[in-house]
């Protein structure tokens, strides 16, 4: 039995930049379960994907991190891309090729937390099924949740709030980046969306600032966490990596409460994971050991 399950897309990301065209595994809630699968934490993945070569490839990357598939992730039909196009800074802008249809699952067994977000909560139908076992679950596990936005694939701001909102009424932790943020809420202030996120029910919002760091934020508290400073080859990935390592710091954590300390503890180790993530090209995110090694600032 799995420590984590993870629901939502795994595609294949094609990266342009100036030294090339390149195709590798992604998705952000793939992403987020290989950076578990590094970590040591056992991780299932239920997900879609088709019949083709691209399919093979991304279930032998998760493999090799020793995450597996739940039944019903593998039919028919090609294999969702999205294509980044990279820019000077690192940063990418994301087009996508993806239906997602992911059938009514009730796993036979709940682990201890059940991620999702990104486009499997957003876009039709397999939305439906995936919020289905949300409200399942919610109740017996602990749920997080990273809505990662993408504008391209959205049908408007004010349809995607709802769906947001809706959402987080199921979940425990919502994580998201400031730019989610302020395409979410537009005008306002980070720390402002953080308690409106707490209103709706999740015990804690962290907000990722890129190089500015991070905000975590509970009923208790609202932690800043610096950033550790990197030379940038990409960001792709930083944010799944930041994710899994706060998954991972939530697991491991001695109680279940979400102490100031604890919470600072948790948002540090996340950090790290992402600074050392967006050092390295591609969807690369850290071992345990790496994870627990010292960095230097770069």
């Amino acid at each position: 039995m799995p420590d984590v399950i993870v629901v939502g897309e795994a595609l294949a990301d094609v990266v342009i930049s100036r030294e090339g065209t390149f195709e590798h595994p992604g998705g952000s809630p793939a992403n987020v379960a290989y950076g578990l699968g590094r970590l040591g934490i056992s991780t299932t993945l239920l997900t879609s994907l088709g019949d083709d070569e691209r399919a093979d490839g991304i279930e032998a990357h998760l493999r090799s991190a020793d995450v597996e598939l739940l039944p019903g992730s593998r039919g028919t039909g090609r294999t969702a891309s999205a294509i980044a196009t990279l820019a000077a800074d690192g940063s990418a802008r994301y087009d996508f090729d993806i239906s997602w249809e992911l059938p009514p699952v009730t796993p036979g067994f709940l682990p201890k937390i059940l991620h999702t977000g990104s486009i499997a909560t957003f876009l039709s139908p397999g939305a439906a099924s995936v919020k289905a076992l949300v409200e399942r679950a919610h109740r017996e596990c602990l749920v997080t949740y990273d809505p990662n936005i993408r504008p391209a694939i959205l049908r408007s701001q004010a349809v995607a709030k709802n769906i947001f909102e809706d959402f987080v009424t199921f979940v425990d932790v919502v994580k998201l980046s400031d730019q989610d943020a302020w395409w979410l809420y537009p005008g306002r202030q980070l720390e402002d969306i953080a308690a409106h996120i707490l209103d709706l029910g999740a015990e804690m919002a962290v907000i990722t600032r890129g190089s500015e760091g991070s905000l975590l934020s509970t009923a208790d508290a609202q932690v800043t966490i610096p950033s550790v400073k990197s030379v940038v080859a990409d960001t792709i990935g930083a944010g799944d990596a930041y994710m899994a390592a706060l998954i991972y710091g939530l697991l491991t954590r001695p109680t279940d409460g979400l102490a100031p300390a604890l919470v600072e503890r948790i948002g540090r180790t996340a950090s790290k994971a992402a600074a050392i993530t967006v050092r390295r090209p591609g969807v690369n995110p850290p071992t345990l050991a790496e994870l627990h090694a010292d960095i230097e600032e770069q």
